[in-house]
């Protein structure tokens, strides 16, 4: 997640830009709109020098909630840059996205009991997410973390998830966190204590529910024997005290595990390579949490050479408030994207990307596919789980779209990849009306899944979705969207927003008023992980934008002025440096046309 990006830094630094001169604009690098869609981060750019590229300037990774008491007041938050690294920064609306005010999070320091001082003080953070309960408290979720050397002089590689809370004030301030959510001590430096990640955040705001106000977080935790559980945490103090973890990715014959190959028994089970979980509530007080696995037996095949390189979304429940889960369930299988480094001239080994559909190699930022769900406000028995696949029913597989196993990296590859109109990633929807218990996705091929989205998208990508019902029933999803002009063969992305009322069909309309260029800050490998979405009467995406140029400060130019950048040399070599901004639109829900009316 965020803090691979952020403890291995070297890549960012590994470009150049060739500042051109510059005159500024009337708005100074701080435009507040785009069009129909506003900014949401309020900081003008701080200025970098071209081999800090991204540093004190980005933002990324968005997170964003209604109050569902007033659907006016919005709070989001992101990881933000303005400090030279990266931290855990929120904004609020109290005119329903209209306008947004940023708030600052007190993450400098948390009590250190566990780390040797009365303070425990943290380089970096972020991996957000935020939520309301039904008091109009709002809550904000926060990954902590050192770097330890080299990176820093500090042997420091101590991680933590903090809760914060806004109370009273809509997400306008935020107080010091109570006890964390989860921490892993190692400030010797001994790279022998787990690595916390990718935590997210629910809070169970369904008036009457037994579990009413709830904070849910659920994570990862990268231990040193290579294994990566999904774990739960929860607490009934509104944010003060959590729980001792609950392991949820459990054992289950769904995953396919070769102990002899792999020289170590697993110390809960064969479910043990996961990652990006999401936790979700229903008005019954259900806790669901989905999660990527990868110990299906398709990738055990791949990794021996098989061609059938597929994934698979799995979840669990809680009945008794993330006391205790079921046994996983499969939602569906997935296809992931493919490996940068084979497809895009060796960039990012190690990571899928999303590729053009030409020569040029300008979209190298990594990017994965994840779930994100919600449960009907109609029915509790009604649960939604979208995810991404890069084959699905719009796949051409007679024109070179195969899957082909994996890469020396252990990233998926296909044939096909650069070829229009053959491989694209879509939006697949996975439906359960027995609440979780069982999924249209579990036994059906992703090539025959209902997609989130239009024929007119076909041959075209889409990645980064979120997902939520409104207050009537309506289902939305977001995500990036490549369908608009010549987005697919540049490299370029708009937002979309997909809407629903039976989920077997939908409508869509562009968010974006313009398209996008691929982003060049941290040397175009690093966009962020995910893209929120809130939904309550309307919906309301939150997206990294990068139409804003990247400014900085002129080398050798006396005295200071305020120049763009060109990338000089690369795989973007000759565009123009951008900006990373947050952006959202408040939008009507799309609904097909013989779906007007009809009930959720």
């Amino acid at each position: 997640g965020l803090a691979d990006f952020e403890l291995k830094p070297s890549g960012e630094l590994s470009k150049s830009s060739t500042a051109l001169s510059y005159t500024p604009r009337a708005d100074r690098g701080c435009a507040l709109s785009l069009g129909t869609n506003v900014k949401v981060n309020q900081n003008c750019l701080n200025l970098s020098d071209a081999d800090l590229q991204g540093r004190g300037q980005a933002q990324n990774e968005t997170s964003i909630a209604a109050d569902p008491n007033n659907p006016a007041h919005l709070v989001s938050s992101f990881n933000d840059y303005r400090r030279g690294d990266g931290n855990c920064y929120g904004a609020f609306s109290q005119d329903k996205a209209k306008s947004w005010t940023d708030t600052t999070v007190p993450m400098s320091f948390t009590r250190g009991t566990k780390y040797g001082g009365a303070r425990q003080y943290w380089q970096a953070g972020g991996d957000t997410s935020v939520a309301w309960d039904t008091k109009g408290n709002a809550y904000l979720s926060c990954q902590v973390f050192m770097r330890g050397r080299p990176t820093s002089n500090n042997p420091d590689v101590s991680s933590a998830f903090f809760v914060f809370r806004s109370t009273g004030n809509d997400g306008a301030s935020w107080n010091f966190p109570g006890r964390p959510v989860a921490e892993s001590p190692d400030p010797s430096g001994s790279g022998t204590a787990p690595f916390l990640d990718k935590q997210l955040m629910t809070v169970d705001n369904h008036p009457g529910s037994p579990f009413q106000d709830r904070v849910y977080v659920s994570w990862t935790s990268f231990d040193v024997d290579g294994t990566a559980y999904i774990y739960e945490a929860s607490s009934k103090d509104y944010g003060e005290h959590f729980s001792a973890p609950v392991l949820v990715s459990q054992t289950s014959p769904l995953c396919a595990y070769d102990y002899s190959a792999v020289g170590v028994t697993p110390s809960h089970g064969p479910c043990d390579e996961n990652q990006f979980s999401q936790p979700f509530t229903g008005a019954d007080g259900a806790l669901y949490v989905a999660w990527a696995n990868f110990n299906n037996a398709e990738v055990r095949s791949a990794a021996s050479g098989g061609a059938d390189n597929r994934n698979q979304i799995l979840l669990a429940r809680s009945t008794d408030g993330g006391a205790t889960f079921s046994s996983p369930v499969k939602v569906g299988d997935y296809y992931d994207l493919p490996d940068c480094a084979t497809y895009q001239a060796g960039a990012d080994f190690g990571r899928s990307c999303v590729p053009e559909k030409a020569a040029t190699t300008h979209s190298i930022f990594r990017a994965t596919n994840y779930p994100s769900a919600a449960v009907s406000p109609n029915s509790s028995s009604k649960v939604v789980v979208t995810y991404g696949s890069y084959i699905n029913r719009y796949s051409k597989e007679q024109n070179g779209c195969v899957p082909s196993g994996l890469a020396a990296d252990g990233v998926d590859l296909y044939t096909g990849v650069k070829t229009p109109g053959a491989c694209n990633n879509k939006i697949l929807v996975s439906v359960s009306t027995d609440a979780g218990a069982h999924f249209t996705g579990a036994a059906t091929n992703p090539r025959s899944m209902t997609t989130a989205g239009t024929p007119e998208q076909a041959g075209r990508d889409q990645f980064w979705q979120w997902s939520g019902f409104s207050t009537t029933g309506a289902f939305a999803t977001s995500y990036y969207d490549r369908q608009y002009g010549d987005d697919e063969t540049r490299g370029n992305s708009d937002v979309t927003i997909s809407g629903s009322r039976n989920l077997s069909g939908f409508a869509t309309a562009r968010v974006t008023s313009s398209s996008m260029p691929p982003p060049t800050e941290f040397s175009g490998v690093f966009f962020g992980d995910y893209s929120g979405l809130a939904v309550s009467d309307k919906a309301f995406p939150l997206w990294m934008d990068t139409r804003d140029a990247d400014l900085f400060v002129c080398p050798s130019v006396s005295p200071p002025a305020v120049c763009l950048g060109t990338e000089a040399s690369g795989f973007q070599a000759g565009m123009q440096a951008n900006d990373q901004d947050i952006f959202t639109a408040g939008v009507s829900i799309p609904i097909p046309d013989k779906e007007q009316g009809t009930g959720g």
